[in-house]
């Protein structure tokens, strides 16, 4: 079976290792109930979770797509 190659855009659009790897780290945290948003309170939301692994990831310098704009 033929493999597709990737395209240039779309390549690049993918996170690398360093953001898997901050997201995986942070999700097991929201798994385990440890993690906690910046006002000390406990993350409820899986998606206010991975909300702050990417962003935490971004701070790491990862590169990670741009954040997309809520309507």
């Amino acid at each position: 079976m033929k493999r597709k190659r990737m395209t240039h855009r779309r390549r690049r659009r993918s996170g690398g290792t360093v953001g898997n790897r901050k997201v995986s780290k942070v999700m097991r945290e929201y798994k385990r109930g440890q993690l906690r948003s910046s006002r000390g309170g406990k993350v409820r939301s899986r998606k206010q979770a991975v909300a702050i692994a990417l962003s935490e990831a971004r701070a790491a310098g990862a590169r990670i797509p741009k954040r997309r704009r809520r309507r």
